[in-house]
C-alpha cells in the first residue's frame, strides 16, 4: 500500500478535511419532479454507498496514518539504537586503538630500554674484552722482556764463564808445559792437556747430563779432581823453579780451579732452572708468604676464639639473669598465692617443666581461681563490680538545685500567679525586663575556669567521635 508521508517539514501531517459534513438530503439536492416519492427513494439509494465508501477509505487512511507513524517511531528507536550502539562500539574502538598505542609506546619504550641495555652491556663487554686484551699484551710484553732479559744475562753468565775458563786456561796451561817439559821424556809434554783436558771434557758432559736430566754430580767432582791437581803442580812447580816464581805458581793454580769453578757454577744454575728448582730468593719469598699466611690465619683464630669466648660468656651471664628473675618470680608467686603455686608445681610435674613457665603459671590461675585474667580473683572482681555499680550510680543521680551551695548571680524570673483567674504574672502581667546593672559581674577567675571547662568538653566530644 502506498501511503501520503507521516511528516511534513518535521511536523507530523494532519488528516485531511474532506468537507462539512452534511446530511445525505442536503448532500444530494435534486430538483422535484412530478412524481417526488419515487425519485427521491432512489436518490437516497444510490448516495449512500458512497458515503459507506468514504468513511471505509478515511478508516484505512487513518490506520494506514497511524500505521506509518508507528512504524516511524519504531525506525526511529531502531535508528537511535543503531546510534547508541554505533557510539559504544566506536568509544570501544578508540580505547582499544587507545591502548594499542599505549602498550605500542610502553613495548617500543621497553624496546629502547633494552636495546639501550643491550648496547650499555655490549659496551661494557668490549670495553672489559679491550682492557683485558691491553692487560694480556702488557703482561705478554712484559712476560717476553723479562724472557729477553733472561736470555741475555744467561748468555752474558754461559759466555763470561766460559771466558774465565779459557782464561784461566791460558794462565795455567804455560806453567804446567814449562813443569813436564823434559828434553830427555818429551812425551810428557802432552800432560797439561790431559789435566785441563780433562776438566774441560767433564764440564761438557755435566752440561750433557743437565740437558738430558741425568745425575750431574760424577761429572763435577771429576772436574774439581782434575782441577785440584792441576792447580797443585802449578803450585808444586812455582815454588820449586825460581825462574817461574811463586807468584806464577800461584796465579796458576787459582787459574785451574777458577775456571772450572765457575763453568760449575753456570751450569748448577741450568741444572736448577730444568728440574725446575726453587732459588733461594724464591724459597725465601714462598718461606715469608707462608709465614704471614700461618700469622694471618693465627690471627683469625684468636679473633675468633675471642668471639666465641665473648659470645660465651654473654650467654652465661644471659643464662645466669634468666635463672636469678626466674628464682625471684617463683619465690614472689609462692609467697603471695601459695594455694596457685601449688597446682603450679604439679602441672610443672605432670608436664615434666624444669620451671615454672608462664603458660603454666597462667592454667594453674584459672584453675584456682575460675579468671583468665592472671591476678584477677573473685573477691577482687566482685569489688571492682561493686565499685563500677556505686561509680554509675552517682554519676546518673539527679542534682537537687536547691540544695546548691552556690546562689545564682541572675534575678529570679516572675512567675504566673496561680491564684489569679486569668493567669498574669504576679508582678501584675509585666514581663520581667533586664536593665543594666541588674546582674553581678562575673569573677575573673570563673570565666578562666569557664573556657577551661568548655575545652576540656569539646575535646572529650571529638575523642568520642
Amino acid at each position: 500500500m502506498t501511503t501520503s508521508p507521516p511528516q511534513v517539514n518535521g511536523s507530523p501531517r494532519a488528516l485531511p478535511v474532506l468537507g462539512e459534513w452534511q446530511a445525505i438530503t442536503k448532500a444530494i439536492e435534486q430538483p422535484v419532479a412530478a412524481e417526488p416519492t419515487i425519485s427521491a427513494e432512489p436518490a437516497a439509494t444510490t448516495a449512500k454507498p458512497d458515503l459507506v465508501a468514504e468513511a471505509e477509505a478515511e478508516v484505512i487512511r487513518s490506520r494506514a496514518y497511524a500505521e506509518a507513524d508507528a512504524r516511524r517511531a519504531v525506525a526511529e528507536v531502531e535508528a537511535e539504537a543503531v546510534r547508541i550502539k554505533a557510539e559504544a562500539e566506536a568509544e570501544k574502538l578508540r580505547i582499544a586503538n587507545e591502548r594499542a598505542a599505549m602498550k605500542l609506546e610502553a613495548d617500543k619504550a621497553t624496546h629502547a630500554k633494552r636495546i639501550a641495555d643491550l648496547n650499555a652491556q655490549k659496551a661494557a663487554a668490549e670495553a672489559a674484552e679491550l682492557k683485558t686484551r691491553k692487560a694480556s699484551e702488557a703482561e705478554a710484553d712484559r712476560t717476553a722482556a723479562r724472557e729477553a732479559e733472561q736470555q741475555r744475562t744467561e748468555d752474558v753468565w754461559k759466555w763470561g764463564a766460559r771466558g774465565i775458563y779459557a782464561v784461566g786456561l791460558i794462565i795455567a796451561a804455560p806453567i804446567q808445559f814449562l813443569a813436564f817439559w823434559d828434553p830427555k821424556r818429551p812425551f810428557l809434554v802432552a800432560a797439561p792437556a790431559l789435566l785441563e783436558g780433562l776438566a774441560l771434557v767433564l764440564a761438557f758432559g755435566a752440561a750433557w747430563a743437565v740437558a738430558h736430566r741425568r745425575d750431574v754430580m760424577p761429572y763435577r767432582v771429576g772436574i774439581m779432581i782434575g782441577a785440584l791437581i792441576a792447580a797443585g803442580i802449578n803450585l808444586w812447580h812455582g815454588f820449586d823453579d825460581e825462574s817461574i816464581g811463586i807468584n806464577a805458581g800461584i796465579i796458576g793454580a787459582i787459574a785451574s780451579v777458577g775456571g772450572p769453578i765457575v763453568l760449575m757454577a753456570y751450569e748448577h744454575g741450568i741444572a736448577q732452572k730444568a728440574d725446575g728448582i726453587p732459588s733461594f730468593r724464591e724459597r725465601w719469598a714462598a718461606d715469608k708468604a707462608e709465614r704471614d699466611a700461618l700469622a694471618a690465619k693465627a690471627e683469625a683464630k684468636a679473633e675468633k676464639d675471642a668471639a666465641d669466648a665473648k659470645a660465651t660468656a654473654e650467654k652465661t651471664e644471659q643464662l645466669a639473669r634468666l635463672d636469678a628473675e626466674q628464682q625471684r618470680k617463683d619465690a614472689d608467686r609462692k609467697a603471695q598465692h601459695d594455694d596457685v603455686w601449688k597446682v603450679a608445681e604439679a602441672f610443672r610435674s605432670a608436664r615434666g617443666a624444669q620451671v615454672v613457665t608462664e603458660q603454666i603459671w597462667a592454667d594453674a590461675w584459672y584453675r584456682v581461681t575460675g579468671s583468665k585474667l592472671i591476678g584477677i580473683r573473685p573477691e577482687i572482681e566482685a569489688q571492682s563490680k561493686l565499685a563500677a555499680a556505686r561509680m554509675k550510680e552517682a554519676s546518673e543521680c539527679p542534682v537537687d538545685n536547691a540544695a546548691s551551695q552556690v546562689e545564682s548571680q541572675m534575678p529570679p524570673r516572675t512567675k504566673k500567679d496561680p491564684d489569679a483567674p486569668d493567669g498574669r504574672r504576679s508582678n501584675g502581667g509585666i514581663p520581667p525586663l533586664r536593665q543594666p546593672g541588674d546582674t553581678a559581674p562575673y569573677h575573673p577567675a570563673a570565666s578562666v575556669s569557664a573556657a577551661v571547662t568548655a575545652r576540656r568538653t569539646a575535646t572529650v566530644r571529638i575523642d568520642d567521635n
